[in-house]
């Protein structure tokens, strides 16, 4: 996804698209300017979900997409940039929060990445949860990246919410899953469907499970 894929998704949905090329404009000329454009973009643009997104664009809404165009225009790099963005992060509400995690597949902030992936995946919100499963997981390790497909299901956060699913899905996420599954059978509950269809695709990549492993989980 690039930023004039973006605009071009968002040119006939934004409620004011002057302003969105004037904030972009200023944002590019000064920096500083982002922290009062940046929560304005959803009273300013809309915050309708898009419509006919694709699906690398799917659950957005107009002002995530505003607001990743924001992010994207800063001429900054580096650790100016992450400086940059996190404020934005903590000083934000959720859907501020939101568009930062949207954003982070396309930002060169390091490490910061991976602690605003990490706040977002403590907390219970499934808006923030979506988002940091989205693009911006690559920067999350493979043991993070579990535990956070592990609570989309939990949670009951589709699974088409996780970006690189069919590429990252392995062994031990099968395992985890065929756990988490006898859990649930045991109380008389089941894995939502999702979950159940990844764990029939991927089942067979889990580590065979020794007679007292399975006698522990019925």
């Amino acid at each position: 996804m690039t930023g004039g894929h973006l605009a071009d998704v968002l040119k006939e949905q934004v409620a004011d698209p002057a302003w969105l090329h004037d904030a972009e404009r200023r944002v590019a000329q000064d920096p500083a300017a982002v922290a009062a454009l940046f929560p304005a973009a959803g009273r300013k643009c809309g915050r309708d979900e898009l419509t006919d997104p694709g699906p690398e664009l799917a659950g957005w809404t107009v002002d995530d997409a505003a607001r990743v165009l924001l992010l994207t225009a800063l001429p900054l790099h580096g650790a100016a940039l992450a400086e940059q963005v996190t404020a934005l992060y903590w000083n934000g509400a959720a859907a501020e929060r939101r568009a930062v995690l949207r954003a982070l597949a396309h930002l060169d902030i390091g490490s910061a990445a991976v602690d605003l992936l990490h706040d977002a995946l403590r907390t219970n919100d499934p808006r923030l949860i979506a988002a940091a499963v989205g693009p911006g997981a690559r920067h999350l390790d493979d043991g993070m990246w579990r535990q956070a497909v592990l609570k989309c299901v939990f949670m009951d956060i589709p699974l088409t919410a996780v970006a690189d699913l069919d590429r990252r899905a392995d062994g031990e996420l099968a395992r985890m899953l065929a756990d988490l599954d006898d859990e649930r059978r045991a109380a008389g509950r089941s894995l939502p469907d999702d979950a159940t269809v990844l764990l029939a695709l991927i089942g067979d990549r889990a580590p065979a499970r020794s007679g007292e492993d399975k006698e522990k989980a019925v």
